[in-house]
């Protein structure tokens, strides 16, 4: 049975997700600040997270930032009252996989709970399978990425968009493309959401993230990985 942390600091929201979530299945602890979020996450490391962004005592970016220092795979989608763009953005920047913007369906947060599991699982069931790209060497089986001898960590998504790309070497993928294919059809969120991932990768990737040598803008229509010259 796949646990579920769902963090919220209203009870309403915490009740009937909690309800909707285990009647597919899901065993579900929960938390009403960021410091038990944390806590939760310590002793229970679920499969996935749902953080509430806006909560007392500690916020769920906070509770973010603190648990992507341990972990950088544990999935996270975020459940924020802000439409402000800023926002949305700070929390993958972070290490948000997702987020839902309240008021929300409690169905579609089962659809994104359940898509993002049945993606994260293919990548752990599949049969060994690596990639390397110049220095870079990516493995499947294990979702780790070196570069040399060093290990990157990454998060769930920046690790799915890396191995699409890699997986396809010189092939233009839209954003529209790397949303579907990464995200699943049903994300609700726009372009900038992979600009923030790209940024990420390059940073973590490239010697120059400025003048890139692997993930390569093609101006217009969106990005492709190149092994480097």
């Amino acid at each position: 049975m796949q646990k579920i942390l769902l963090v919220d600091d209203e009870p309403a929201i915490l009740d009937v997700c909690r309800r909707y979530l285990e009647r597919e299945g899901y065993r579900v602890d929960s938390a009403v600040n960021g410091f038990e979020a944390v806590e939760q996450w310590k002793r229970g490391r679920p499969d996935l997270i749902v953080l509430d962004l806006m909560m007392p005592e500690k916020d769920g970016w906070t509770a973010a930032e603190e648990i992507r220092m341990e972990d950088e795979d544990v999935p996270i989608i975020m459940l924020t009252a802000l439409g402000q763009e800023r926002d949305r953005l700070l929390g993958l920047t972070l290490g948000a996989d997702d987020y839902l913007t309240k008021p929300f369906s409690p169905r579609e947060l089962v659809l994104r709970v359940k898509n993002m599991l049945r993606r994260t699982s293919k990548y752990k069931n599949a049969e060994k399978q690596s990639i390397t790209v110049g220095s870079i060497s990516i493995e499947l089986s294990t979702r780790q990425v070196k570069a040399g001898e060093k290990i990157i960590e990454m998060t769930a998504k920046e690790f799915d968009m890396l191995w699409l790309l890699a997986s396809h070497p010189s092939q233009v993928f839209s954003r529209s493309q790397l949303l579907e294919k990464v995200w699943g059809y049903d994300f609700s969120g726009d372009g900038n959401t992979v600009n923030v991932h790209v940024r990420r990768l390059r940073e973590k990737l490239e010697l120059n993230p400025a003048e890139p040598q692997y993930i390569k803008t093609v101006w217009g229509i969106g990005y492709k990985l190149e092994q480097p010259v």
